[in-house]
Formats: C-alpha cells, sequence, structure tokens
C-alpha cells in the first residue's frame, strides 16, 4: 500500500525507450550516495550532504519507499522520481483538504542534456495517471532552476502561483491528467 490509497506497491517495472523505472536494490547504493553529495544536484535542493554522513546514513537498499523509482539506463541507476503527498503545512496547493500527489526528480549531472527527465517523469506520471485517474500531480521548483522549469513546461505542468520558501522564490504548477 502506499500514500495514495489501494495502489499496490511496488509495481512492474515501467520501461521506456531508453530507461527502466523501478524499485531500488542494493547495488543503487553508491548511485544514491553519489546523488545526494553532488554540489551540482544540491545546488537547487539546499546544497550537497557530506559524503562521510552519507556511507554511515544511507541504508545497504536505499531509497526503498512507496512512491520512489530508480532510473535505469542500462543496468545503472542515473536519477530517481518521486510521487508523495505534498504536506499541508506547506504553501502551493490546489486543492482545499491539501494532499496532492507531489512530483520530485533527482539525476545525476553525468544524465544532465539528454532527454532522461523527461522521459522518465512523463513514465511516471503515465502510470500514475492509469493508477489514479483523475488525480492532479503539482510540482515546485526554485525560479531560479532553469532547468527544472523548461522540464515542468515540457511535462504539461502550468503555475499556479509564486511564493517565498527556503529563503527563495518557488514556483508552483498544476498537471491535470
Amino acid at each position: 500500500m502506499t500514500e495514495f490509497g489501494s495502489v499496490p506497491w511496488p509495481p512492474a517495472p515501467i520501461r521506456t525507450e531508453r530507461l527502466v523505472l523501478r524499485e531500488s536494490q542494493a547495488r543503487d547504493r553508491s548511485a544514491f550516495i553519489e546523488l545526494f553529495a553532488s554540489p551540482e544536484v544540491g545546488a537547487y535542493i539546499g546544497g550537497p550532504r557530506p559524503r562521510e554522513e552519507l556511507e554511515h546514513a544511507v541504508p545497504e537498499v536505499p531509497g526503498r519507499r512507496p512512491g520512489r523509482f530508480v532510473v535505469d539506463l542500462d543496468g545503472v541507476m542515473i536519477g530517481m522520481i518521486t510521487l508523495d503527498r505534498r504536506d499541508a503545512d506547506r504553501p502551493g496547493h490546489v486543492r482545499p483538504d491539501a494532499g496532492e500527489a507531489e512530483l520530485g526528480y533527482l539525476f545525476l549531472p553525468v544524465a544532465w542534456g539528454r532527454g532522461y527527465a523527461a522521459e522518465a517523469c512523463a513514465a511516471a506520471l503515465g502510470w500514475f495517471a492509469e493508477v489514479l485517474p483523475g488525480e492532479p500531480v503539482v510540482l515546485c521548483t526554485r525560479t531560479a532552476n532553469d532547468r527544472s522549469m523548461r522540464l515542468a513546461a515540457k511535462l504539461g505542468f502550468t503555475e499556479v502561483e509564486r511564493f517565498e520558501e527556503y529563503g527563495a522564490e518557488q514556483w508552483f504548477g498544476v498537471r491535470c491528467a
């Protein structure tokens, strides 16, 4: 069960033209550490975490939880996608009772600029629309993150509002299936 009701987790791997979205495995541990220790990845999410801290904190099989997909290219993790319920205490909602599904994604810098994020996010959004038809999905990103802003537009998110959070202007959008 996930936080999305009766949706079974994990789903069967989702295959795209070049990628596989799947549940985390022990072989992904070093990629998870690299992802969260990367200064480039951390630039818009509060900065990188110390590698030594991650080496001690990341479990043998990292990131295994409902709503989290590993993005796999030729058997190697290049990123991850999350679909979580947006915390009701945070700004930005499209429902009066809050709790919308929120898309998140992080990719290793070596995978940037090749269309992998768009391909993987589109596949995750397609899966989500099949299992929960009509459910809106929201996305929040810093307005200074040009790549993320372009990806949001490419994926069909439309702006709902902008607000200040984490000391920076945030763009908040919604995509309705």
